[in-house]
């Protein structure tokens, strides 16, 4: 049985204020990001990451998100999941806003509402593939039991129930990316992020994960994937393409125009102090 067969609506559990699977313009953003500014010293030079950006993603949503490298998408995912402070702006995931809590708040929301899925996988090399999907879960304090039936429930979906017990250096890297999706998806999280999930993954490989995320957002999850790839950028529903900081193209995949090379130079908006 392939992944695919496993990801049904009713077994992704999508946290909204409404619920079910409305369309994505009935009901409120899950994500609000406006004026949102972020910025880096490096030595004695200034770094512009984000120009004031504005961007909102409602429930159910795949949103890609594209543009040369060093133009500020994985600042983007840093910041608007709250992983990085900004400078200015604001931010609100589920109607709460990141920065006005504590760090101690926001990492505990973080845990509770969002699940992240990285190019590197960052799995816990001396922990079994279940223990790794298992962490969220203990983090939100669900008793360990239930925390070992829900991950290896999980790790079964997404067709690994017979890796459970392997640790990463005993998983090829297709499975310890699984293992990763696994892990993200396993609290139930409001929303997912998704960093060049398959840019350490061969042809074959990246193309079974890309299913595989296609199949979870099917389900209604809702979907923030960050990516070099086209194919997997042009697969979405919305493509935000950024460029300098800032986001120049959002709409659909299929009509916004190609991914802007880094050669071009493009006019950017002012930064405001």
């Amino acid at each position: 049985m392939t992944a695919g067969t496993m990801f049904e609506a009713s077994k992704v559990n999508v946290r909204t204020k409404m619920g079910g699977h409305m369309s994505a313009s009935a009901v409120d953003p899950i994500l609000r990001a406006s004026g949102v500014v972020k910025s880096y010293r490096t030595g004695t030079n200034e770094v512009h990451a984000l120009c004031g950006v504005d961007l909102e993603v409602r429930p159910g949503e795949l949103v890609m998100v594209m543009g040369p490298s060093g133009n500020g998408k994985t600042t983007l995912l840093n910041c608007l999941s709250g992983l990085d402070d900004i400078d200015a702006g604001t931010v609100s995931v589920d109607g709460d806003d990141l920065f006005a809590m504590s760090d101690a708040d926001r990492t505990r929301h973080r845990a509770q509402r969002m699940g992240f899925i990285f190019q590197s996988f960052n799995l816990i090399p001396v922990l079994s593939a279940a223990e790794n999907v298992e962490l969220p879960l203990l983090v939100n304090a669900v008793p360990a039991k239930v925390a070992r039936e829900r991950s290896r429930e999980m790790l079964a979906r997404v067709g690994l129930a017979d890796r459970a017990s392997h640790r990463p250096g005993e998983l090829s890297g297709g499975e310890q990316q699984r293992v990763a999706v696994a892990r993200a998806l396993v609290a139930e999280p409001a929303l997912v992020w998704a960093d060049e999930p398959t840019g350490a993954l061969d042809t074959k490989t990246a193309g079974e994960i890309v299913e595989l995320l296609h199949e979870v957002h099917a389900a209604g999850q809702t979907l923030i994937i960050v990516t070099h790839d086209e194919a997997l950028g042009r697969s979405g529903q919305r493509l935000v393409q950024m460029r300098d900081g800032l986001i120049i193209q959002d709409g659909d995949p299929l009509i916004v125009p190609d991914v802007i090379p880094s050669k071009v130079q493009l006019p950017t908006a002012p930064v405001t102090a």
